[in-house]
């Protein structure tokens, strides 16, 4: 058949939906959310195949809403506007305010994100945000504090069996044939929580059996098949989100030769050079840091020479880049450092600012005791002199831990012979 399977078995209701039973089991807030018809704009976390798209349409659907779909990838400022000035000329007929449904969010420019605050704030439409990615690090602040964040789980081999029983059973097509399952491991560890990547592999198997013939699904099967029809990595697939991980832990794992080798892949797909470029640019920073420095200007003059010069002589400039920060000595304590900073001040520390650190532009402000007492660092030897930055609650807490390297272990000196009282 032309239509894949996952899109023959999408749920049409929500008693059909399979999984995240913490979001819309009885009870659970996204399925109050729905029962009271009280939707906010919110955005869905997960990994691919979870059903973040099936969950918008589901919504929509169930609430009788207008339901407008843009993929971040090719769509943009234009197209959201379009959208908007029809959801207003719609709004005096609709029941409720429509839902837009926003793919792979996280790849929206700053520009485009800013573009549906306006939108968003006013209740024009309700944003339904679909990401693979931490919304904290890839959604701009202004709209992330406009949107609940709900994380979407791999599904469960209780999930996953559900799914097998209905495409076996329920599929217009695949109820006809005569299958048998043998064996479930390699179809569980296949698909890897992905409910996509299960009813692609059953389909993959059904088809590749003469129609008269019985289908037998077992690990062996399995595992033949998909050597034989998806090996190839799929840049717009799901196969995409493994392969760059792949990638990644490679080169945190310090292992340039899987690096290369996981790059290859991508390129040889037709993955764009810059999103290679721009993940390198992350982990130097994420997972060197500063255990090397230079990496991250390495991996930023990659992703700048990248952009000029353009494949395919830029997958050499990726590759010096990728064996570089893979036989690179590692180090997190930059990133375990601002993530324990933020999480504290989410959790609603607003200390005050010391009166001695505070800025003091005006007369009143100096009577007032701002900035008094206050040493400039320049004035003391070795440009430095003890004095307390924190506020007063917070006095000794520590966020940096230096990492276990040769710059870091400077550092750690240096830190403990200024700061001796906090070792």
């Amino acid at each position: 058949m032309s239509i894949p399977l996952p899109e023959r078995l999408r749920p049409k209701t929500l008693d059909q939906y399979v999984g995240q039973e913490h979001l819309v089991g009885p009870g659970c807030v996204l399925r109050k959310m729905i029962e009271t018809g009280n939707v906010s704009s919110f955005i869905l976390w997960g990994p691919p195949g979870v059903g973040k798209t099936t969950l918008a349409q589901l919504i929509a659907r169930t609430l009788k809403r207008e339901f407008y779909t843009l993929s971040a990838i090719n769509s943009g400022v234009r197209e959201l506007r379009d959208i908007f000035e029809k959801a207003r000329n719609d709004s005096i007929f609709a029941k409720g305010s429509p839902i837009l449904f926003i793919d792979e969010i996280h790849r929206f420019s700053k520009s485009q994100q800013d573009s549906l605050l306006g939108a968003v704030e006013t209740g024009t439409v309700v944003l339904i945000g679909a990401t693979t990615e931490n919304p904290s690090f890839e959604v701009i602040t202004p709209l992330l504090s406009r949107c609940q964040v709900f994380v979407l789980k791999p599904l469960g081999t209780k999930d996953l069996d559900v799914l097998i029983d209905r495409a076996i059973n329920e599929d217009i097509y695949l109820k006809t044939r005569d299958i048998r399952i043998k064996e479930k491991d390699a179809l569980f560890a296949f698909s890897g929580g992905d409910a996509r990547k299960l009813l692609n592999i059953i389909e993959i198997i059904a088809n590749s059996y003469p129609e008269d013939e019985t289908v037998v699904i077992s690990n062996r099967t399995v595992g033949d098949r998909l050597q034989e029809n998806i090996a190839v990595y799929d840049k717009n697939g799901e196969m995409h989100y493994d392969i760059i991980s792949a990638f990644i832990k490679s080169i945190r794992g310090s292992d340039p030769n899987a690096a290369v080798y996981w790059m290859a892949r991508m390129l040889a797909g037709g993955e764009d050079p810059l999103f290679i470029a721009r993940r390198m640019t992350i982990l130097a920073a994420e997972d060197i840091g500063l255990a090397n420095p230079n990496a991250l200007l390495l991996a930023q003059a990659t992703f700048d020479s990248v952009h000029r010069i353009g494949m395919p002589e830029a997958r050499i400039i990726l590759s010096e880049c990728a064996i570089y920060l893979a036989t690179s000595v590692k180090s997190n304590s930059s990133y375990m450092a601002i993530d324990a900073a933020m999480s504290l001040v989410e959790k609603g520390d607003v200390s005050p600012v010391p009166l001695h650190l505070r800025n003091a532009p005006t007369k009143l402000m100096k009577d007032l005791g701002y900035h008094k007492g206050y040493k400039y660092a320049h004035d003391f030897k070795g440009n430095f002199t003890e004095q307390e930055f924190m506020p007063e609650n917070l006095s000794g807490t520590k966020f940096y831990t230096p990492g276990e390297n040769a710059r870091e272990n400077e550092i750690k000196a240096r830190l403990d012979r200024l700061w001796p009282k906090y070792k």
